[in-house]
């Protein structure tokens, strides 16, 4: 029995050194992975001579930008997509020869149906990606030629799906700024509407917003953005669908957030509610890559295209049309359930 005993703990330290072999080239294999990945040339290069952006210019320009999303062989892998060759079909241009010039302290609004290229502009700003041809300036500097820690300090994003780290309510709001004093996040909290929420909790600004900030609604997250917003303080705001999945009186609170966020900032606003861009200094209608129309609210409502007709969509209610009554015919008479009606011409069995 002491012999059986041994044989069956030899026979387990066997098998795992005959399998060696196979977790020695595995991990081989997952190291050559590894490597290729980081070998991957970014698609966002730096250049070395990069000049950083002007401070608080809030100028932005758009100058005859086209674009088209790079193929799977530009950006990618195959070991990665698990196919023996990646697709190098070319891409259809998504913007094609827009400009646009958005003064500093303006509100210019983006608008148009759904896949027009609205949300490809802000993420061209930003340089999420490179314009395929022309010119995104922002304080008069070619956002290639500009250096990414300036370009990035100058803007500031809101998405409809903010997104909230799982820690505190401080920390969160500290990813824009890491040396934000308590007085200068409460400031911010204040301007977003939201001060008197934190103040309510049991843990204030300790308090752990959970993974994604779940345990905060949509409306009171968007706030708590846009107080990380206020305390980054960018001279440009983007704002891509802001309040799109809101509820009537979540958004009715972060429109008074974002009136504050957005005095005396330059903001690109991406909106299909057209009710948050009636006030825009200017509105741009998109369609196709293209700017089809421009100008403010009441006048593109006047000239009757793409913006006309998506305003009455949202907007405009049709007059009930008048129902045709045929006189000859005399109308039903309803009468409560059990009421007996008596008629000389009608029988009895008829008349209940």
């Amino acid at each position: 029995m002491t012999l059986a005993l041994l044989l069956t703990r030899l026979y387990g330290p066997l098998t795992a050194l005959s399998n060696v072999r196979v977790d020695v080239m595995s991990a081989l294999v997952s190291f050559d992975r590894v490597f290729e990945v980081l070998d991957l040339k970014p698609g966002i290069v730096e250049k070395p001579d990069a000049v950083p952006v002007p401070r608080r210019t809030g100028r932005v320009d758009f100058r005859d930008v086209r674009f088209r999303y790079p193929s799977a062989a530009e950006i990618s892998l195959a070991s990665l997509e698990e196919v023996a060759t990646l697709d190098r079909t070319v891409n259809e241009p998504v913007l094609k020869g827009v400009s646009f010039s958005v003064e500093p302290g303006q509100m210019v609004a983006l608008v148009g149906p759904s896949g027009a290229g609205k949300s490809t502009l802000s993420m061209l700003i930003s340089r999420i990606y490179d314009v395929t041809d022309g010119q995104v300036l922002v304080g008069g500097v070619d956002v290639r030629d500009a250096t990414l820690a300036s370009l990035r300090d100058e803007i500031g994003v809101v998405t409809q799906d903010s997104h909230l780290f799982h820690e505190t309510i401080a920390e969160n709001l500290r990813y824009a700024k890491p040396d934000a004093t308590d007085d200068e996040i409460w400031a911010a909290l204040a301007g977003a509407q939201v001060a008197d929420l934190v103040r309510s909790l049991p843990d204030g600004l300790e308090t752990t917003v959970g993974e994604r900030g779940y345990r905060f609604s949509g409306g009171e997250k968007q706030r708590i953005a846009i107080a990380r917003l206020l305390l980054k303080a960018p001279s440009i705001v983007i704002l891509d669908e802001a309040t799109a999945h809101l509820d009537s009186e979540s958004e009715a609170a972060v429109q008074r957030a974002l009136s504050v966020a957005l005095a005396g900032r330059t903001a690109l606003v991406i909106a299909h509610r057209l009710s948050t861009v009636r006030d825009a200094d200017q509105i741009l209608v998109l369609d196709g890559g293209r700017i089809v129309e421009r100008g403010r609210h009441d006048e593109l409502v006047a000239v009757g295209g793409l913006y006309a007709e998506l305003y009455r969509t949202q907007f405009a209610v049709a007059d009930s049309p008048t129902p045709y009554v045929d006189a000859t015919v005399p109308e039903p008479v309803v009468m409560p359930l059990g009421t007996y009606v008596a008629d000389e011409a009608m029988p009895p069995a008829a008349a209940n």
